[in-house]
């Protein structure tokens, strides 16, 4: 008598059973990706070269200060295009100060151009290469950052190719908010007023050497539309930047019942923010993001506790996204949209409707196909479909995985698959039965003779998928994600939970032809 071993029973009971409790509830385990859900898609790039040169002009400035710490007046340090720093020492003692102080980065290599007064400094290629690397990789996290505190359920941030940034958020329909959010570079600048020169004068384009023309823009906050722009003669010496931010939050003025962003620095910012009020007493102290003053205060007295504020023609929102991009820090370098694609809702329902209906009816199909033309090994192949397709979305379920159009398609592939997995196995019964094996050596020799043709088969798909994942974009991934799993559960249940059905069957009772 054919005797089954319980423990096959239980593995299956097991398998099934948390696949079960992974799957349900469908819509909380499994995510839907954007082309389900709708949203917004953005293809952005890093533009790498400009952290080489956001690099050297901080280089520049920390060598700069050193040397007037140093007690070195009349240096002049420059950034020359965009890899060369060249610095005017006024005479040999000051030379070997910049030589000690040099020491400190190593990182800079001397440069064709030097001469005894003038020392031109430089990135070696294998320098700003690793320059480019990390300014993308910081990028991505600082995006990650901006978006997890945005409040997007469920976003995709992931690195694509050399120096591009895939943004996906499900359920976002405003992708230009998030473009102002995600794109700000956020370099937070304090640097003073020109109140010694005209800024008509400058306007009429009589600016001095050490200023710059910089401009306030006023919104309207119920349109949000731009005003007007408000000029300022700025001074480009930075007095102090942002990297030394540690919280940034909204607040309410209770005079005026207007928002705005209080800022916290650490020990170090808060020193200088303290020594810099300190001596600009009655002077103004312009605030600049990313190029546009936000607003230019005049220091009425030295503030000390590392505490500073932003103050601007605000709204709530606005003033939050600010606060987002100056809590998650700056850019390494700015980023620029290669691509904005907004996916509606009622297109992503009916994706999921027409996507479900060619499942169910394509499955239905195969399952009629396979009740009539194999019979009792029909039903088998089709519990063995069920239960397949149950552990597919248990495993989503338990990674918690998206699913994408591409990926009901992953679906569909598998059914396929699943299917000829089962009719290579009896039409290999088909054959041993005819050349006048019994019964049950003819179920045996079936499934394991094509248990090798089914895995090889697996297999090599299962290789392609991996690749796909490893290499494609988001509804790539989504794709191979289903497949690889549909592909993993397809060798259980066909061979192992087949297997079991066929051996219960036998050994609950005399079979004398097999309906198959």
């Amino acid at each position: 008598m054919l005797r089954i071993g319980w423990w096959k029973i239980a593995l299956i009971v097991v398998v099934l059973g948390a696949s079960l409790w992974w799957t349900l509830p469908l819509s909380e385990r499994i995510k839907l990706g954007l082309d389900l859900k709708g949203g917004s898609h953005l293809l952005m790039e890093v533009e790498s070269d400009k952290a080489v040169e956001n690099t050297l002009e901080r280089y520049g400035t920390e060598i700069g200060r050193g040397l007037e710490r140093a007690g070195v007046s009349g240096a002049r340090v420059e950034r020359q295009g965009s890899d060369r720093l060249a610095i005017t020492i006024p005479d040999a003692s000051a030379r070997s100060e910049l030589d000690k102080m040099l020491l400190n980065y190593p990182q800079l290599q001397g440069m064709e151009g030097s001469t005894p007064g003038r020392v031109v400094l430089g990135l070696p290629p294998d320098q700003a290469k690793r320059i480019k690397a990390n300014a993308v990789d910081q990028g991505l996290e600082t995006i990650r950052n901006r978006i997890d505190q945005f409040g997007v359920a469920e976003p995709t941030v992931q690195r694509q190719g050399d120096q591009e940034i895939v943004v996906q958020l499900p359920g976002l329909q405003d992708p230009e908010r998030a473009i102002n959010l995600i794109g700000k570079t956020a370099v937070l600048e304090f640097r003073l007023l020109d109140e010694e020169n005209s800024v008509s004068k400058a306007l009429a384009g009589e600016i001095p050497p050490d200023s710059e023309i910089l401009y306030e823009k006023v919104l309207d906050k119920v349109t949000g539309q731009e005003i007007r722009r408000v000029p300022y003669l700025v001074q480009k010496k930075v007095k102090m930047t942002g990297e030394y931010i540690t919280n940034a939050e909204v607040r309410i003025d209770q005079r005026f019942n207007e928002p705005y962003v209080s800022l916290s620095f650490d020990r170090t910012g808060g020193r200088i923010f303290s020594q810099i009020t300190e001596e600009n007493v009655k002077k103004r102290l312009a605030i600049i993001l990313d190029g546009n003053v936000y607003s230019a205060p005049v220091i009425q007295e030295k503030i000390s506790g590392g505490q500073a504020q932003i103050t601007g023609n605000f709204t709530p929102e606005t003033a939050h996204d600010l606060a987002i991009v100056l809590r998650s820090g700056a850019l390494p370098a700015p980023v620029k949209v290669l691509e904005n694609r907004t996916v509606g809702p009622s297109l992503g329902a009916d994706s999921i409707r027409q996507g479900v209906l060619a499942s169910f009816f394509g499955g239905l199909a195969v399952l009629l196909f396979m009740i009539l033309y194999y019979r009792f090994g029909g039903l088998v192949a089709n519990l063995a479909l069920f239960f397949n397709i149950l552990i597919l979305l248990g495993v989503m379920g338990y990674f918690r995985a998206t699913l994408t159009l591409p990926g009901i398609a992953g679906i569909a592939l598998t059914i396929g698959m699943a299917v000829d997995a089962n009719v290579l196995i009896f039409e290999r019964i088909r054959e041993e039965l005819r050349g006048g094996k019994t019964i049950r050596t003819a179920v045996d020799a079936g499934f394991h003779r094509a248990f090798l043709t089914i895995v090889d088969s697996n297999v090599t798909t299962l290789i392609a998928a991996i690749f796909l994942f490893q290499f494609g974009s988001g509804p790539v991934k989504g794709f191979a994600v289903t497949l690889t799993a549909g592909l993993t559960a397809n060798v259980f249940t066909a061979v192992f939970v087949g297997k079991v059905m066929f051996d219960s069957y036998l050994a609950r009772r005399k079979v004398v032809q097999l309906s198959i």
